[in-house]
Order: C-alpha cells, then sequence, then structure tokens
C-alpha cells in the first residue's frame, strides 16, 4: 500500500497514539465499545477529512478480504490469513467511502471528521515530528475546550490522552 506523503522521519499516527496511550487502557471519544478482545485501544479518533481521504484514495484499488482488520484473521500459519471463504476485493468496493475505510477497518478505533488539518479538532495521521505535533493541540481542546463549550460533545477519558500527549504521565 503506497501512503501518500510518508517520507523519513514521519510519524505514522497509530504508532504514536499506541506507543503513548498503553497506560491509560481505552482512550474513547465518544461511543460505547466492546473491548473485551483488546485491553487497551483508541476509540472514535476524530481523523482530518484530508488524511482519511487520502488514505482511500491510496487504498481504493488495493485489495482486501475484511471490513475490521482488529479481529477475525485465521492464524493457523501462524500470519495473518484471510479467513476461510472470504473473498478479496478492491477496497472501494469494501470501504465505498472514505467514511467506511477510516471508521471501519480498525473496529471504529477511528472516526472520520469533517474538520481540515490545522483546525485542531482532527488528528493527523501523519505528520514530521520536526515541524511540531499538530495533534497535541487536538488533544487539549478536546481535554480543555468542550467544557467551555455551551454544546458539549461526550468524550470519555480525554484528559489523559491530553497528559500523554503533551508528555505527563500519571506515575510522574
Amino acid at each position: 500500500m503506497r501512503v501518500s506523503g510518508l517520507r523519513s522521519g514521519v510519524v505514522p499516527l497509530e504508532s504514536w497514539l499506541w506507543g503513548r496511550t498503553l497506560a491509560f487502557g481505552v482512550l474513547d471519544f465518544g461511543g460505547q465499545t466492546d473491548s473485551s478482545w483488546r485491553r487497551e485501544r483508541i476509540l472514535n479518533v476524530p481523523l482530518c477529512r484530508e488524511d482519511c481521504e487520502q488514505w482511500w484514495e491510496d487504498c481504493q484499488d488495493s485489495a482486501t478480504c475484511k471490513v475490521n482488520w482488529h479481529k477475525g484473521w485465521n492464524w493457523t500459519t501462524g500470519t495473518n490469513q484471510c479467513p476461510h471463504g472470504a473473498m478479496c476485493q478492491k477496497f472501494k468496493y469494501v470501504f465505498p467511502t472514505p467514511a467506511d475505510l477510516c471508521e471501519k477497518v480498525w473496529s471504529h478505533s477511528y472516526k472520520y471528521s469533517t474538520e481540515r488539518r490545522g483546525s485542531g479538532r482532527c488528528i493527523q495521521m501523519w505528520f514530521d515530528p520536526i515541524e511540531g505535533n499538530p495533534n497535541v493541540a487536538v488533544a487539549q481542546y478536546y481535554a480543555l475546550g468542550p467544557a467551555a463549550d455551551p454544546h458539549p460533545t461526550p468524550l470519555v477519558l480525554l484528559a489523559p490522552l491530553a497528559l500523554v500527549l503533551l508528555g505527563v504521565t500519571p506515575w510522574g
């Protein structure tokens, strides 16, 4: 799979988030989940519109046999294989829209956002750490901003995410 704009030093969002959130359990940006199959995860993280659309554009002609990549693979050979009887299809048929891909491929870890990069309201999938981390402002907004908003979005466990993004750990 080709990922547009990736270059040396650019941090993929999932690696960055996973590496910083495991101490906090489920990071939930709203919604219900059954996390019995995984003890730590992110949920409904708002992805910037451009990132989600570019991801879909880059992958639309690639093939997949599953909608949800978090679970359900055939591991009998020691590597993940398509489940028996699953048919491979192009992404654009399995995920007809960018929102379908971004929200379904990783069990709703991400949520398609109409917000744009730089808005401070959505996570950027890829960023160059030399230029600073744009996702810190997003975590601060969701941890602190909605408290002042007269129409807050229901969000759970965002203060720990803000602390992680700011480099503060719960153990000091």
